[in-house]
């Protein structure tokens, strides 16, 4: 069997899926361990025999709602490849929008220490240091299997990180110049009628309680305490939750607070001050 026959075999499995096509070619793609390009020029080389079951195998995890992510243990985020499975949330592009606005704040204040709650994948910790060498990142995590994942990505991208299994700020003992996360903020009933892929990402990473504000509330709270004087708290944020995390943060004394929207234009990150510390 050729790549252009192994591909048809594909497309006609997955037919009924938007952009079923590049789904194909990327799947195969990484089998091959090739570019998308290679596969379109050469579509007459063989394939293995092994390499098509792999393929095979690769299309029905796609068919019941595995992420492609997942299938090729392969993100990309702030224009570096990360290493996911099931045990992390996907690096999204509008989490981008969290990054870059970060990365504008270290540049214009003088921060020097940066914690990252919720890391996941390590994805925003590793960004910010990848980008920002002089600056001190700890990113913490709940799950031991997320920190492993994370560890791996630091390691693969080349970055030095302090990571702590902690339960937001059970195990964090010092204070930051920043504190930023991507927390959990999906309401807990609307988590069955989201798409199957995203069904699939791990649950502690989705569920943000009955209104999708339980993290947010303790984070905002807590974060006082580990903040230094005139810290910023940065927050990605459900696409109909400024207000609420807004209020919130006013409620507890935060300042300067401001909002970003998303590349589709929906209120994505919250940012503000603590002038306490």
């Amino acid at each position: 069997m050729n790549i252009k026959e192994c591909l048809e075999w594909g497309y006609d499995k997955l037919k009924n899926f938007d952009n079923y096509r590049n789904i194909c070619i990327y799947i195969l793609a990484e089998i091959l361990n090739k570019d998308n390009v290679y596969i379109k020029v050469h579509y007459l080389d063989e394939v293995e025999e092994e390499n098509f079951k792999r393929f095979i195998q690769s299309i029905q995890s796609f068919l019941n709602g595995k992420p492609i992510q997942y299938i090729n243990n392969k993100a990309y985020f702030m224009g570096l490849e990360f290493y996911v499975d099931e045990n992390v949330l996907i690096p999204r592009c509008d989490t981008e929008i969290l990054v870059e606005e970060v990365i504008n704040i270290i540049k214009k204040n003088n921060i020097v220490k940066v914690l990252d709650l919720c890391t996941g994948s390590g994805a925003i910790a590793i960004s910010l240091k990848k980008y920002m060498k002089d600056i001190v990142v700890t990113a913490s995590d709940i799950s031991n299997n997320a920190l492993s994942v994370a560890k791996k990505n630091a390691k693969k991208i080349g970055v030095d990180i302090k990571f702590i299994e902690s339960d937001l700020f059970n195990n964090i003992n010092e204070k930051f110049d920043l504190i930023v996360s991507n927390p959990p903020y999906i309401k807990k009933d609307v988590i069955p009628e989201l798409d199957i892929q995203v069904r699939n990402e791990p649950i502690i990473a989705l569920d943000g309680g009955e209104d999708g504000l339980k993290f947010y509330k303790t984070i905002i709270k807590d974060s006082k305490k580990f903040l230094n004087k005139n810290g910023f708290l940065c927050f990605e944020i459900g696409f109909d939750q400024k207000k609420d995390v807004t209020d919130i943060l006013m409620q507890n004394g935060y300042i300067n607070v401001y909002s970003k929207k998303d590349y589709g234009n929906n209120d994505r990150i919250i940012v503000c001050n603590y002038n306490g510390g």
